[in-house]
């Protein structure tokens, strides 16, 4: 391996004057380009299929939800933001989530548990307004997590696809 004689930096190259003159060329372009603005609060943005919003529990619509308790998810999420616990059951899948809690303000929405998750039973929705005012709303327990399967299709159809 040859080694290599670095060149000498003249003067103007020292002083980084020429870079600060490219980065200031950039500046005045971008001033002079037409603006965009979305009006947030009052039109709302549809996203794409391929957004990650909040985790939600997928709700069948016999009632019943997906989850099998297995905690695969609660093993993968990198923040350590689910707990779930689980009981027994009479119907034909074995186990459900007694307890099923994600702390809101530690999940970085990565998409982890979705892809864990062997049933399909917890997705990443389109949902993205989330505003807490105490520590214990931003914990959302099962009743904030399940939801209705017929929302989610766009979503379930994606991943499917994806996969």
């Amino acid at each position: 391996m040859a080694l290599q004689k670095i060149k000498p930096l003249n003067f103007f190259e020292k002083i980084y004057i020429i870079e600060i003159l490219r980065g200031l060329i950039i500046t005045f372009k971008e001033i002079f380009k037409p603006k965009f603005t979305r009006l947030y609060p009052e039109k709302k943005l549809e996203p794409l299929p391929v957004f990650r919003g909040r985790p939600v529990l997928i709700q069948e619509e016999n009632g019943i939800e997906r989850c099998v308790a297995c905690g695969l998810c609660a093993r993968v999420c990198p923040a350590m933001a689910i707990e779930v616990q689980a009981a027994e059951t009479e119907h034909e899948k074995e186990r459900y989530p007694i307890k099923f809690e994600i702390n809101m303000l530690r999940c970085v929405f990565c998409g982890f548990c979705e892809e864990a998750c062997p049933e399909e039973a917890i997705i990443m929705s389109q949902e993205y307004e989330l505003t807490f005012l105490s520590y214990e709303n931003a914990i959302f327990g099962k009743d904030k997590l399940l939801k209705q399967i017929k929302f989610l299709k766009p979503r379930i159809e994606f991943l499917r696809k994806m996969k």
